[in-house]
């Protein structure tokens, strides 16, 4: 009964076309928006930030880029760690050679290069698709790979080939303690996450989503598959080359090109898949779930061994957590391909019936 738009008059075009067009979805966003800029700083504590927190908005940011492609687009891409590495390295760069570069411009210089090598090999795209796509995509994975590992230029020269950075600050504010972290992170992600929201909204995210729908259909009807496609890698490469960059200087602050190895990019699609393909929403959740079960089956595991006298090693954890991943795509691919978002959606669609029969 609480859940519905009964007397709520659209009175113009623009007013039915907003984000948000329930009011209770709307003052619901603002409240947790406003729980996670209040809130949480207030409630939680340094463990929560650092191993929970941080690590969940970086990586929903880049689920939001690889949803773009994948979700949106249909593009198949196994190179997200690369562009990730390419943001990272490359607002290091920015950051350290020139001087006086500010936090923020040195991480959106991350994202552009990101969005040029993203262009580079997404080219492909225009001939091929499906699992030919996701191997010329890998390609990208195993090239930035070796070229952050080999060319001293990238880490600036280290003998060690890892990278760190210090001294983070925007306008005077110090951004040292996780809780400054946390809101740095945050600031970046809402402003993400509402820009994509309501770019895939509009013409050239229609664009998008007729291509994954029927690219000879939408090409038919005078959409360019050029076009759509690669401004699709380029959108994606650069939400995920940012977000590549917050999780080098933010969450890690000293670095290795192993930190965004091809298991970080199985990692953010396997986010897409089980959070949801085509939705911004399913990015949060695929990335919640990501970073909470491992946490989870760390410290369940090991409990209920001991309640049956069974010793369980961290090795068998770390064993379960992949057995556990791999059957829930499965699951998800077979009873709900559309993920979490979709089982979301139909709980809003119920509670706007209820208590009628439907």
């Amino acid at each position: 009964m609480f859940y519905r738009e009964n007397g709520q008059f659209k009175t113009s075009y623009r007013a039915d076309q907003q984000i948000f067009p329930i009011a209770q979805d709307r003052w619901a966003v603002l409240a947790i928006i406003a729980f996670a800029f209040v809130g949480v700083p207030l409630l939680a504590d340094e463990y929560l930030f650092r191993a929970i927190f941080i690590p969940f908005l970086i990586l929903a940011l880049a689920a939001i880029g690889v949803n773009v492609l994948v979700g949106y687009c249909g593009q198949i891409s196994l190179g997200s760690g690369a562009f990730m590495a390419v943001g990272a390295y490359m607002a290091y760069n920015a950051f350290v050679r020139i001087e006086g570069m500010p936090l923020i411009v040195a991480l959106l210089i991350g994202g552009f290069f990101a969005t040029i090598v993203g262009i580079f090999f997404g080219i492909p795209s225009l001939r091929v698709k499906g699992l030919y796509l996701a191997v010329a995509t890998l390609a990208a994975q195993f090239f930035c790979d070796w070229m952050f590992l080999r060319i001293g230029w990238f880490t600036h020269n280290t003998a060690s080939g890892s990278v760190s950075v210090s001294n983070l600050q925007v306008l005077g504010w110090r951004i040292d303690t996780p809780h400054e972290k946390y809101l740095f992170c945050l600031g970046f992600v809402v402003v993400f996450a509402l820009l994509t929201k309501n770019l895939v909204r509009s013409a050239i995210g229609r664009e998008w989503m007729a291509i994954r729908d029927m690219d000879v259909a939408a090409s038919v009807i005078g959409i360019r598959p050029m076009y759509a496609k690669l401004s699709a890698f380029a959108v994606s490469s650069f939400i995920i080359g940012v977000a590549g960059g917050l999780w080098g200087f933010v969450h890690l602050g000293s670095w290795e090109p192993a930190a965004f190895s091809i298991d970080r990019s199985f990692q953010l699609l396997f986010m897409v898949i089980i959070g949801g393909m085509g939705s911004v929403m399913g990015s949060f959740f695929g990335a919640a779930f990501i970073v909470v079960l491992p946490i989870f089956l760390n410290q369940f595991l090991p409990w209920a061994g001991s309640l049956v006298g069974i010793s369980i090693s961290t090795a068998a954890v770390s064993h379960t957590e992949f057995m556990i991943f791999g059957a829930l795509i499965v699951w998800f691919l077979i009873v709900e391909p559309h993920g979490l978002a979709r089982l979301w959606s139909i709980g809003k669609q119920k509670l706007r019936l209820w208590p009628f029969p439907h």
